[in-house]
Parts: structure tokens; sequence; C-alpha cells
């Protein structure tokens, strides 16, 4: 995050808001993951967590700002 100068606030905002799911990975150990959608600022941000859901706990694995060339305009979806 520090490196692509995302802020923690901008993440926690993506969490914590309604966020639209763009994957979800259940068999990622050792907890399932997914790839969220969400807009901090007006500006498109995708956060990876995984849910320990024992722990009521969303880990952060990376978040980033998708690439209008590898993603469609919505950014739900990948470019083929």
């Amino acid at each position: 995050m520090f490196q692509r100068a995302i802020s923690t606030s901008a993440v926690e905002e993506v969490g914590l808001r309604p966020a639209v799911v763009v994957e979800e990975y259940p068999d990622d150990q050792p907890f399932p993951s997914r790839l969220l959608l969400g807009w901090p600022q007006g500006e498109a941000l995708h956060v990876h967590v995984a849910a320990d859901k024992a722990a009521d706990t969303l880990i952060v694995i990376t978040a980033y700002r998708p690439d209008p060339a590898r993603w469609e305009s919505d950014f739900t979806g990948r470019k083929p």
C-alpha cells in the first residue's frame, strides 16, 4: 500500500462499506478470500481480503488501483 500510495483509510472504506465482489476464492488457504471493488474519493480501488470468520476479521492481502488496460471499464471483469 505504501509503495502504491494507497492510504489505510481508503482500504478501510472499501472493506467497511458495501463493496462489489469482483472475484471469490473459496478454496484459498488458510482462509477463503475475495477481491473487492470500492470507490474511495471517486477512484477505483481493488482490495483483496481474506475472511477469518472465527475471529470475525478481514485480512488485507493487497490493494491496488486496477489498470484500465487489464480490466473492463467498470473494473469488475478482466479483459481477454
